[in-house]
């Protein structure tokens, strides 16, 4: 285990100790208190009694014991644990002032840390069984292409743990390195010298390319209209809009000029002070369109020698998406059918290969999700082992 996963492990076991022994604390200490001890060694051996004046020191010295417990396990998991995220830890907060439900939020705090260990563990102990074999080394390394509105090389890790999962397993891995917003064959034109970059530096010759969202658009384009695809090896898209989405195209129709225009002025000006050079927020949202799709479709065709492959998945029920996928997916529903908070279902596959990734019950697989964007473990998907596996499968074609 890493130092912060034994960390986070002390907590759970601190304040599992701190649930039972609180409740055999109370037990005794109402006992002691109703006059229970007095009575039963009154009947004892000679001499022995049992003051009640001695119970406010045991409550006093229990208390402390327990409260000391009590920090020393939620401060570690709360400094440690990836799991319990945002609304586990204010929930925590705010229960921890309540009579029983701070028991009941105490027990799913528990629940939570536990299952995270128990997760890590194996993880790592998979790992530790295939490292000789290195199957995420790959005859050329991995570009990894970040999507829309996002950046992948400062302030925010946009592919969560997966990267790290993959170094871990043999993969060299390089980012896109290009603006959060533009129209596609402006980033088409940006991957372009970054591939290109990416070669003459290392002489690997070729990438393997994995793409989300609006990047496998733009990734198709470097292909198609620029040289990159003489550089690209394999191109991989994961919940790429393909066939466009047909809410974005609502939305552009009914949302007036002026409103399209102070949007587009906030968010310029904001991706400007994180870096950006010249976004272009209108000209990446009309480009994932389903009109400019189709254009865009009949230009782009895929390059000979290129191995194409797609994957896409779906949320179950709105509310299992994080904010703001869980209000988009209605909408979205209402156009584009089943959805995974952004992209419709019959918009994912493209290539010689796809693959719908889902998992039972409510929860559902989001847009955000496969890209491991909140380092969220979904039972039923684990999504660092997802890339795992299909880098390795590169690697299995020589690619």
């Amino acid at each position: 285990m890493t130092g912060k996963l034994k960390i986070c492990n002390f907590g759970k076991n601190m304040l599992q100790i701190f649930y039972v022994t609180t409740l055999l604390a109370a037990i005794y200490l109402i006992l002691g208190f109703c006059g229970f001890y007095e009575r039963w060694f009154a009947n004892g051996p000679a001499g022995i009694t049992v003051e009640k004046k001695y119970w406010l020191i045991r409550l006093c010295i229990i208390f402390l014991v327990e409260i000391t417990i009590f920090w020393i396990g939620m401060i570690s998991v709360y400094l440690t644990s990836q799991q319990l995220g945002i609304r586990w830890r204010v929930l925590g907060l705010i229960c921890g002032w309540i009579p029983i439900a701070h028991l009941v939020m105490l027990h799913i705090i528990i629940r939570t840390v536990r299952r995270e260990v128990k997760f890590e563990k194996l993880r790592a102990k998979r790992n530790a069984a295939r490292a000789d074999k290195q199957i995420c080394k790959t005859k050329y390394p991995i570009l990894m292409v970040h999507g829309v509105f996002f950046r992948d090389f400062e302030h925010l890790n946009y592919w969560g743990r997966i990267p790290a999962e993959l170094t871990e397993n043999g993969a060299k891995i390089y980012y896109g390195n290009h603006n959060s917003a533009a129209a596609v064959r402006d980033s088409a034109k940006e991957l372009e010298t970054r591939i290109r970059q990416i070669v003459e530096e290392t002489g690997c010759e070729k990438v393997n390319v994995i793409a989300h969202s609006k990047g496998g658009l733009d990734t198709r384009a470097a292909i198609a209209l620029t040289s990159a695809g003489d550089y690209i090896a394999s191109l991989t898209t994961i919940n790429t809009p393909h066939r466009g989405c047909e809410f974005a195209d609502y939305l552009l129709d009914n949302i007036p000029e002026a409103q399209q225009k102070a949007i587009e002025k906030a968010y310029n000006v904001g991706a400007e002070k994180l870096g950006d050079t010249n976004p272009d927020f209108m000209a990446a949202v009309h480009d994932l369109t389903s009109t400019n799709c189709a254009e865009f479709n009949e230009e782009a065709k895929d390059a000979p020698g290129i191995y194409y492959q797609s994957f896409g998945s779906k949320l179950n029920r709105p509310s299992s998406g994080r904010f703001p996928l869980n209000l988009s997916y209605l909408l979205v529903k209402r156009f584009d059918g089943p959805n995974d908070g952004l992209v419709g279902e019959k918009s994912f596959a493209w290539g010689e290969d796809y693959q719908f990734l889902t998992v039972k019950g409510k929860r559902g697989i989001s847009h955000g999700d496969v890209i491991d964007l909140n380092r969220e473990d979904i039972p039923g998907f684990d999504v660092r082992e997802f890339y795992v596996q299909l880098v390795s499968k590169l690697k299995e074609r020589g690619l």
